[in-house]
């Protein structure tokens, strides 16, 4: 097990999934910088004062923020081989590309951003080519996917990015191969904290807010009205009878993922500590839920097809964890490793694309908020 200092607190991980870069992942930071003393004292002598223009002389937070590109050494440790500055990263995705082409990362920053950086294997360093502004800088890039996760092309797929406005976002390649936004749409009435695509069918995209919502979205219609909504569990009482409607979530819905290998599935995690699995032709009642306690802010699918049954979840308040979900008849539902040394929040997690080590376990790579903590282990 190794441990690495991200000195800023830390909230992604993604190992990189390209063949000739499977050592390389990147961990994203995020550092709130409050007002100066005399910000602040000025702000509230305004405020006495009943400014009339308080937006004009408050002095706002600064979020700024870091990726760290790491590689994973022959024994298994840890190397910082370059620092990027941006604003704060929320979430940081690798595109899936065929082996001839290069492996390129989007991230998604508290400016509103979408910036996207190449491999570039000789040289061991991410370059910068494209940013896109999906929002004005007041407005956070809460999450973005990339559509090519089950056919990998030679060019880059499309982003769906989510925004703390309650929008979501779709950007296609154009002919010269940047990325253009090509629809915009109000969503959810909260932040929705995560948007995924259907990687068996990329006309579809998901989102989960915190509106207790989950929807789906086909990209080829208006976006008037969603393809179905799985909204919390309510109860209507009417005099002498209560009808009452199934439905899921009892608190924000943080993660989603198609699963790569299984057609009709997806993992969806919540704030009220379960993780869902949905046949995504029947998305209103899931298959089996499962509690993992403390929040489940991402869930991941693991990238072999001989382990389809496994995932990994950040449970925020309650560590690190490897799930079999098993498919038979019925999906059953066990927790089969904890990591417990993160000391803070449990926001980031991810497999390692590379073959398996000792014993056939996957090395994994987490992060951990306020005691800004990295660490590799196995499961």
């Amino acid at each position: 097990m190794v441990a690495l200092d991200t000195v800023w607190p830390a909230d992604s991980v993604e190992f990189c999934p390209h063949e000739s870069a499977f050592d390389i992942f990147v961990c994203g930071t995020y550092q709130l910088e409050q007002p100066s003393a005399a910000a602040q004292v000025h702000t509230a002598l305004d405020d006495v004062k009943g400014d009339s223009e308080p937006a004009t002389r408050k002095q706002s937070q600064v979020r700024r923020g870091k990726c760290l590109v790491l590689q994973v050494t022959e024994d298994r440790g840890v190397s910082q081989i370059q620092e990027i500055s941006l604003p704060a990263v929320l979430d940081q995705k690798w595109c899936h590309t065929s082996q001839t082409a290069s492996p390129v990362l989007g991230i998604a920053d508290s400016e509103g951003n979408v910036t996207l950086h190449e491999w570039h294997k000789e040289e061991r360093r991410l370059k910068a080519f494209q940013s896109v502004s999906c929002a004005p800088s007041d407005v956070l890039c809460l999450s973005l996917d990339w559509s090519t996760r089950r056919y990998p092309t030679n060019n880059h797929g499309s982003l769906v990015v989510s925004l703390s406005n309650g929008s979501l976002c779709v950007l296609n390649p154009g002919s010269t191969g940047n990325l253009t936004i090509v629809n915009r749409w109000h969503a959810h009435d909260y932040e929705p904290w995560i948007a995924a695509w259907n990687y068996w069918d990329t006309s579809i995209v998901y989102s989960g807010g915190d509106d207790l919502t989950m929807k789906g979205w086909d990209v080829r219609q208006n976006f008037s009205q969603p393809i179905f909504t799985n909204k919390r569990h309510v109860t209507i009482s009417t005099y002498l009878v209560y009808f009452s409607y199934p439905r899921r979530f009892n608190a924000g819905v943080t993660s989603i993922q198609s699963h790569p290998h299984i057609e009709y599935l997806i993992a969806v995690g919540s704030y009220d500590n379960n993780v869902c699995i949905f046949d995504t032709r029947k998305p209103l009642v899931p298959l089996v839920q499962g509690d993992v306690g403390g929040g489940a802010w991402r869930v991941k699918w693991h990238p072999s097809p001989s382990r389809k049954e496994d995932i990994l979840v950040a449970g925020m308040h309650d560590g690190f964890k490897v799930v079999k979900a098993h498919h038979g008849e019925d999906v059953t539902w066990e927790i089969v490793k904890r990591f417990d040394d993160h000391k803070s929040l449990a926001y980031g997690a991810d497999w390692s694309f590379a073959p398996p080590g000792v014993g056939g376990e996957t090395l994994i790579a987490s992060c951990s908020f306020y005691d800004h903590m990295l660490h590799l282990w196995s499961g």
